[in-house]
């Protein structure tokens, strides 16, 4: 399995201000899907829940972490694992400020207050 996304596959979610995230709290339950932010820093993939621990689909594929993202027309499988290198959190919320705080900038900052880090999730290919 590659961990890191093709070139084309990057450049699609770089460009792309909201997604829809595909979770299931297990392997036998039906599919929930909803709009999420994504950010891509040097070359991989984050997301991070606006409602912290509290979001469903944080608790979904934290528990089972292989979901997908679905980008126009195409469906991305992804694996997640929690981001926690102070220097990581700190270049994701500096990206979702870049990307999103001029057209969204309340909801940019809710995405970089404290209590919304540790849901810092970085995707790779499934």
């Amino acid at each position: 399995m590659n961990d890191t996304f093709d070139a084309e596959t990057l450049r699609l979610l770089d460009e792309t201000k909201e997604v829809r995230i595909e979770t299931r709290r297990d392997g036998d339950s039906p599919e929930h899907r909803t709009i999420i932010w994504v950010v891509v820093v040097e070359g991989e993939v984050f997301v991070r829940s606006l409602r912290g621990q509290r979001g469903r689909w944080y608790r979904e594929i934290s528990s089972n972490p292989e979901g997908a993202l679905h980008v126009a027309d195409d469906r991305i499988a992804v694996q997640a694992a929690p981001a926690t290198e102070a220097a990581t959190v700190d270049a994701v919320s500096a990206a979702f400020r870049s990307k999103y705080q001029q057209s969204s900038p309340a909801s940019t900052e809710a995405m970089v207050r404290p209590e919304t880090l540790p849901t810092t999730l970085k995707l790779s290919p499934a």
